[in-house]
């Protein structure tokens, strides 16, 4: 199969769809990569690092994708992106087309197969595609909050981890998945009081038996998170429904009762935020303020670190991505994870939980693909 990999054109989004040590994957397998020049630059990958591997570089991001047969990004396709591609063409790539309708109907009408890394699933029931960012992404997540605490970022000035004699920041963490373990981690080693909110018992035994009781665990209810985040100084927002648009668990009510100087980090901002005040920010204007709340919803935050994140998500994906490569379509038929991952088949939306938040028609793939 002829494989493109385009360089990514989101603000300050540097991490690569293929490493060159993916490529030589492809090509041993038999498949054709052309990469566009200067893709890997944000991991300090050069177009020779690429030829090496068996790439062939592309001058353009058009020339790479009216040659390929497959594309592979790392987040989603932007408006010059989608126009460019067509029918019988696969897309495999981060999509968040939930709370994203022009996306959306930009990829039903290209007639294009697009499979979400988001949604594909694996035999334990998770989301192997998304967990490595997830994985960054919690990290990330209180190192952003740390900077925005600073006094001069408009925060309260306190230190995360405070120092002897002085009481370190309260960081409340909603929703205890891949995110929220590990934030949650992170915040651990700095020396912050942590709490983590979610709605699963047993999720919550597990993680009391992994902090061995250095983070305080509570069953998520509006009193218990009205409770926490008024006496929050960070809260990370780290709920995930598959697919779907993230619940709004903080309203704009509720932030006149939060400390002034406190900080919101949305990483839940992919799907559309689970506080009510969250919008979209890029690393290169990550933050606003509301009600004297900061906020800090950049919406591709391992963009920041995309030599890790790059190759933490080359790891996952390399063996679905051969699979497609190697039996295109069928691929998607034969495998039940993959086919989790598939949202747009052919101008029709394949994913529930996508259709239903966007009000749009949905069609299972066995009719999709009648």
């Amino acid at each position: 199969m002829k494989v493109g990999v385009p360089k990514e054109i989101k603000t300050h989004e540097y991490r690569v769809g293929l490493t060159p040590g993916a490529v030589r994957e492809y090509v041993s397998a038999g498949h054709k990569v052309t990469v566009e020049t200067n893709a890997g630059s944000g991991i300090g990958s050069t177009d020779d690092d690429y030829r090496k591997a068996g790439a062939t570089i592309g001058q353009s991001a058009r020339e790479v994708f009216a040659s390929s047969e497959m594309i592979v990004k790392v987040k989603e396709p932007q408006p010059s992106e989608w126009v460019q591609l067509r029918e019988n063409q696969i897309l495999f790539t981060y999509l968040h087309l939930a709370p994203d309708p022009e996306q959306a109907k930009g990829l039903l009408k290209s007639g294009c197969t697009a499979v979400a890394y988001e949604t594909v699933t694996d035999a334990q029931g998770g989301l192997p595609l998304l967990a490595p960012m997830s994985e960054v992404a919690g990290r990330l997540a209180i190192e952003a909050a740390g900077t925005a605490l600073k006094r001069y970022a408009g925060g309260r000035g306190l230190l995360i981890g405070g120092v002897p004699g002085v009481q370190p920041a309260r960081i409340v963490i909603v929703g205890g998945g891949v995110v929220g373990t590990h934030a949650a981690r992170m915040a651990v080693g700095l020396g912050a009081e942590i709490t983590i909110i979610d709605r699963s018992i047993n999720r919550l035994r597990e993680l009391d038996e992994l902090f061995q009781g250095r983070v305080r665990t509570r069953f998520s209810t509006i009193e218990s998170v009205e409770e926490e985040v008024f006496s929050a100084d960070v809260v990370i927002g780290a709920v995930l429904v598959p697919g779907a648009s993230a619940p709004k668990l903080v309203s704009r009510k509720m932030l006149s009762s939060m400390r002034k100087g406190s900080v919101i980090v949305d990483v839940a901002i992919d799907q559309g935020g689970c506080f009510e005040t969250s919008h979209a920010t890029t690393h290169a204007d990550p933050t606003y303020e509301v009600d004297g709340v900061i906020h800090y919803c950049v919406a591709n935050m391992p963009g920041a670190v995309p030599l890790t994140s790059s190759h933490a998500l080359n790891n996952a994906t390399l063996p679905f991505g051969l699979s497609l490569a190697n039996k295109g379509f069928a691929a998607i038929l034969e495998d039940p994870h993959l086919r989790a991952g598939l949202n747009v088949y052919r101008g029709r939306l394949t994913y529930k939980a996508v259709a239903e938040s966007l009000g749009l028609p949905f069609s299972p793939i066995d009719q999709a693909a009648a």
